[in-house]
C-alpha cells in the first residue's frame, strides 16, 4: 500500500512539473517527452511511410495540397509569433504530400509532416475544403496532442519510475507509445486522439484556415459533406473517439464569429 501510494505521489509530482498549456485554448496538458525526441521519431516514420506508399509527385491535386500547405504554414507561424508562442514551432520541418489511397483520411505528425489521401479530395472539393482538414490536422501537431497521449501512456506503463530514466533506458517503450499515438503505418493511417483533442483541433484549425485566407464558413459545409459521404454509418458519439459530425458542425458554428473576424482581418 505504501509503495502504491508513493508511486502515485511521484506520478502527481511528474504531472505538476511537466504540464504545458495549449497556446490557443489554455488547457493544461501533460508533456513528458521532449519535442525534439517526438520530432525525430516522426521524421523517421514519415520517411518510412512515404517509401512504402504511392506518393503523388505531380499533377494538379498534388500541387493543390502543397499550395494550401504553404499558406497554412505561414498562417500558423504568423499566429504563433503574434501570440508569443513561436517556440512551439521550433524544429518543425514542414512537408505536404498526397498519397494515392481511397481512404477518406489525412494526418499531420509532429514537426509539420502532413499527408493527404486522394480518397478525401472529393469530399474536400476545393482548396477551402482542403484547408478545413489541413488546419485541423496541423492543430494536432501544434498542440502536441500526440506527445500528450504518449505521456499519458508513459505514466500508465512506468508508474512511479523516474520518467527521464524510462525515456532514456527504454527506447522500445517510447517507440511503442509513438506507434500507439500515431498509426500512420496502419491500414488507415489515422491519428488516434481523444474527443477532447479532436474538438480542440477543430477550434484551432478553423482559426488557422481563416488567417490563411480561407473562408471559415466552409468548415461546417465540409462536415456536412463528410456526414453525407458516410451514409449514416458512423457509430454513436459515445462509442467513438471522435465527436459526431453534428456535434462538430454545431461547435464550429459557435466559433464562427471569432473565426470570421480573423478572416476579415487577414484576407
Amino acid at each position: 500500500m505504501i509503495k502504491k501510494t508513493f508511486s502515485l505521489f511521484i506520478c502527481l509530482i511528474a504531472f505538476l512539473v511537466s504540464c504545458t498549456t495549449n497556446p490557443i485554448t489554455g488547457r493544461k496538458q501533460l508533456s513528458l517527452i521532449p519535442a525534439g525526441q517526438m520530432q525525430s521519431m516522426s521524421y523517421q516514420q514519415y520517411s518510412q511511410f512515404l517509401g512504402q506508399n504511392n506518393v503523388v509527385n505531380s499533377g494538379a491535386q498534388a500541387q493543390m495540397i502543397k499550395n494550401v500547405g504553404a499558406k497554412m504554414q505561414k498562417a500558423v507561424e504568423t499566429y504563433m509569433q503574434q501570440k508569443g508562442h513561436a517556440d512551439k514551432l521550433e524544429g518543425f520541418k514542414w512537408e505536404f504530400n498526397l498519397v494515392n489511397d481511397p481512404a477518406q483520411n489525412a494526418w499531420c505528425m509532429p514537426g509539420g509532416k502532413v499527408v493527404f489521401y486522394t480518397g478525401i479530395l472529393p469530399v474536400c472539393q476545393d482548396e477551402a475544403g482542403i484547408a478545413v482538414v489541413m488546419g485541423h490536422e496541423i492543430a494536432h501537431a501544434v498542440a502536441n496532442h500526440g506527445g500528450e497521449r504518449m505521456s499519458q501512456g508513459l505514466v500508465t506503463q512506468v508508474g512511479g519510475a523516474a520518467m527521464q530514466v524510462a525515456l532514456s533506458s527504454k527506447p522500445a517503450l517510447t517507440q511503442g507509445l509513438f506507434a500507439q499515438a500515431f498509426g500512420a503505418t496502419s491500414q488507415l493511417g489515422m491519428l488516434k486522439f481523444s474527443r477532447t483533442h479532436e474538438s480542440e483541433a477543430d477550434e484551432m484549425g478553423i482559426y488557422f484556415m481563416a488567417i490563411a485566407g480561407y473562408n471559415p464558413q466552409t468548415a461546417p459545409q465540409f462536415w456536412q459533406r463528410m456526414k453525407a459521404s458516410s451514409g449514416g454509418q458512423a457509430p454513436p458519439e459515445f462509442l467513438s473517439t471522435h465527436p459526431s459530425n453534428d456535434t462538430r458542425i454545431r461547435d464550429l458554428n459557435a466559433l464562427m464569429p471569432k473565426a470570421v473576424e480573423m478572416y476579415n482581418k487577414y484576407k
